[in-house]
């Protein structure tokens, strides 16, 4: 299992060993001890997967204190580009966003800490996501932040006229107004 260090701090990238043949493939998808030893310290709590088709957006959503969450997502089969936002007041990346394309071809995972926004969009036709959680989901608590806000200048990579929300998602409020952490206190 291969750690990448993004351009965000303390986001990482995890490439899983795959080893193949005629008959298929298998790769470790989790391994609390490879992580822990590259210095990801995490215990999740919670295992969800999601099918969307292309042009779904769900996001950018997370959770706010005490239960925010730190996520490590994957595709299974399919494409997403997979984008992250540090909304940590005092961080050295804050307000900075990454993409990454994950898929169930290149298996890639992207490690999401606590203190991060987090959104996806189907690029496939279809796709199977998966992710763990390491805090329960309390509705409650529930944030988002919009997903077309200019101030991020995200670029989806899916004509804004075939993007698939959720109402809710629609309503979510733009970075300067959205609930932010703290860097270090959470």
């Amino acid at each position: 299992m291969r750690v990448i260090e993004t351009e965000l701090t303390d986001a990482f990238i995890i490439e899983p060993k795959v080893f193949g043949d005629s008959r298929g493939y298998f790769f470790e998808s989790w391994n609390q001890q490879a992580l822990q030893e590259a210095g990801l310290v995490c215990e999740f709590v919670q295992d969800n997967e999601s099918r969307s088709r292309y042009g779904v957006l769900r996001g950018l959503h997370y959770q706010a204190a005490p239960y925010t969450q730190a996520k490590l997502v994957r595709v299974i089969s399919g494409t997403v580009l997979d984008v992250i936002v540090d909304i940590r007041k005092g961080s050295p990346t804050f307000g900075k966003h990454i993409g990454v394309e994950l898929s169930g071809e290149n298996k890639r995972q992207l490690f999401v800490p606590r203190g991060f926004a987090h959104g996806f969009v189907v690029l496939s036709d279809d796709v199977i996501f998966a992710y763990k959680c390491d805090n329960r989901y309390m509705p409650s608590h529930e944030r988002g932040i919009a997903f077309d806000d200019p101030a991020l200048g995200i670029d989806w990579r899916v004509p804004a006229d075939q993007l698939l929300l959720s109402e809710k998602d629609r309503r979510n409020p733009v970075f300067a107004e959205a609930e932010l952490f703290e860097y270090g206190a959470i």
